[in-house]
């Protein structure tokens, strides 16, 4: 894609959270001009008061590129009742795919859909917690299906890197859900129940980095996460499903105070990790293409 027309692309950001504020300062850094849009009007305000936006969306006709950063059913409805300019990207950026694809895939409208998914975050929420470089380093997953416009998918690697992305990670949507439903949503799910606890209210003077790491996003919107958990069921309940097996070993060797089958359980686990920290840390490429 000619650089020089890119920049010129008519840009809207729809969702001014923290993941979409961030887009708008992301995109803005890297030379774009760039909309937003919001459900309730303060985030909106904030956004231009504080030059995260250039200016307030009244419709989607004019752009080129429309961003989704909303819930899941928040974005399927916005998708599916809202015109679009004839040939516009839309993109969401939900943490599942599959069912996002099949109902906007389904309707015939005359945009290109590309689904993404940003690997970056915070424990925290709203646009007053947006920043320029959350995605610096960071993975962009996008997924793609036999229907993918190529023109809209470059056009979606090309913003990606211009807003700071490392790794571009492209798979089906099939493939993400699994595989988030690991990375991402299980990583949730233990973190809240690890909470539920009769210790935690008197355990001052106890905690360190270990127990701040396991608890740092155990205070996440249960709402918008309960949705991507039912959105991604039977991918989240065969993990959790995987995590107790697990559990239940480790249990049963301390329970029989095995000490030679408590290392060899334990000794299982840190070989995997360290496998796994070999592969990632040699992972430099721009694009990661995944059947």
């Amino acid at each position: 894609m000619d650089k020089r027309k890119n920049k010129n692309l008519k840009i809207c950001v729809a969702g001014l959270g923290i993941i979409g504020g961030s887009i708008c300062l992301a995109l803005k850094r890297a030379g774009y001009a760039v909309h937003g849009w919001n459900r309730s009007q303060l985030p909106s305000e904030y956004a231009v008061n504080n030059g995260i936006i250039d200016g307030v969306a009244a419709d989607f006709k004019s752009y080129d590129m429309v961003f989704v950063a909303l819930p899941p059913e928040a974005t399927v409805a916005f998708i599916l009742n809202n015109e679009f300019k004839k040939g516009a990207v839309v993109s969401d950026i939900c943490g599942v795919k599959k069912p996002i694809e099949a109902a906007i895939c389904a309707e015939q409208r005359g945009f290109r859909y590309v689904g993404t998914h940003p690997m970056a975050g915070k424990e925290i929420s709203g646009i007053e917690a947006a920043c320029t470089d959350l995605f610096d380093n960071a993975s962009m997953v996008i997924t793609k299906n036999a229907g993918t416009d190529e023109e809209a998918l470059e056009t979606v690697r090309a913003l990606t890197k211009s807003m700071g992305f490392k790794c571009i990670v492209e798979c089906s949507a099939e493939v993400h859900d699994k595989k988030i439903a690991y990375t991402s949503q299980l990583a949730h799910i233990v973190s809240n129940a690890y909470v539920k606890d009769a210790d935690l209210e008197c355990c001052l003077g106890f905690t360190g980095g270990s127990f701040q790491d396991m608890t740092r996003i155990a205070g996440v919107d249960e709402n918008m996460w309960a949705s991507l958990y039912l959105e991604n069921a039977e991918n989240v309940s065969e993990k959790i499903s995987s995590l107790i097996n697990s559990l239940r070993e480790i249990q049963a060797a301390v329970d029989a105070k095995d000490r030679e089958n408590l290392a060899k359980v334990l000794g299982e686990g840190r070989k995997l990790f360290e496998t796994s920290k070999k592969i990632v840390g040699s992972a430099d490429i721009s694009v990661i293409k995944l059947k």
